[in-house]
């Protein structure tokens, strides 16, 4: 009997522990986020997408893929149901695209947001809002395909042309004027070697050449160097020239004061001297041409006037 009762407490024991590891494991791994549903209309191939795939917006993880099924209304069209965290940031402008991870090829949802309408999106499981589903990397790569194609058979067009056989000749011509210039050089530089040995020669005389112009440009800088002495006579003999020319100012100074002051009077009086006597001269000539013999008899009296002695009054008859 004992030891049937340790048995059955053990047995008890074992399911009450295995009972609160599967409650434990429960409570840890039930998702108890509040999420809102969506549906994405999607015109592409979804390869790679599965239920229960992750959905990302921005590369953070806001839900999950719920189910991927035909849209009975409009063939060819997918509904793709997805959950999306409440919190998530959600508007009018954004719009979802199918992602890769890695080289796995499992897909997921990318949401992302082009910002031009900010407005809340609102859904419910009554009214599921939706939301475009743009092609994703793989999808334009096979939707541009063929112009890739094209574009590289017109580089492989050119390729051709550049190695057809003209240009081949072309580029081989080139190749030998490039040799042909390099030995060029190789002999340019064969001439110049002898130059080159006469270098160290050509620096050395140029080092004393310098050397003797620092000497002498150190000699002429001293104070009482030629040069400072040179300049210095210069300046006495320019201070000398200075010196006559204020002496020589003064003199011309005064010289201008004597004739303003005491020539140019005297020349004055001297040609007013010369019109009175050119006006007597005048006078005599007239008296002359007048009267001629009062050169010898003198020039003839005037008759007195009337109040003076020897005054007559005219007869009647001459004053008529």
């Amino acid at each position: 009997m004992e030891n049937k009762s340790h048995a059955f407490w053990a047995g008890l024991f074992t399911i009450v522990l295995l009972a609160a590891i599967a409650v434990t494991a429960f409570l840890f791994n039930v998702d108890r986020a509040v999420r809102v549903p969506y549906d994405l209309i999607a015109r592409t191939n979804v390869t790679g997408l599965f239920a229960d795939a992750a959905v990302r917006f921005r590369g953070l993880d806001v839900g999950k893929v719920q189910s991927i099924k035909f849209d009975p209304s409009h063939p060819g069209q997918i509904l793709v149901r997805i959950l999306v965290d409440m919190h998530a940031p959600i508007t009018h402008s954004t719009f979802g695209s199918l992602g890769l991870q890695g080289v796995t090829g499992i897909a997921f949802i990318q949401l992302d947001d082009t910002g031009r309408d900010p407005r809340p999106l609102a859904s419910s499981i009554h009214q599921v809002a939706q939301l475009p589903m743009r092609p994703g990397l793989l999808d334009q790569l096979q939707l541009r395909g063929d112009i890739l194609l094209r574009k590289l058979e017109r580089v492989t067009d050119d390729v051709n042309n550049v190695l057809s056989p003209e240009m081949v000749a072309e580029l081989h011509g080139t190749l030998a004027s490039m040799h042909e210039a390099a030995d060029g050089i190789a002999r340019l530089t064969q001439q110049m070697t002898p130059a080159a040995g006469k270098l160290p020669g050509t620096i050395d005389q140029l080092d004393r050449t310098l050397a003797s112009t620092n000497q002498l440009v150190t000699s002429l800088s001293r104070p009482n160097g030629p040069l400072e002495t040179n300049l210095n006579k210069v300046g006495a003999a320019a201070q000398q020239a200075g010196n006559a020319l204020t002496a020589m100012n003064g003199s011309l100074q005064d010289l201008t004061t004597r004739l303003g002051y005491d020539t140019l009077p005297r020349v004055n009086s001297l040609a007013e001297d010369a019109r009175s006597a050119a006006r007597s001269v005048d006078r005599a000539a007239d008296t002359f041409s007048t009267s001629p013999r009062s050169v010898l008899f003198g020039a003839p009296r005037e008759a007195p006037g009337p109040g003076e002695s020897g005054f007559t009054w005219p007869a009647a008859g001459a004053a008529r």
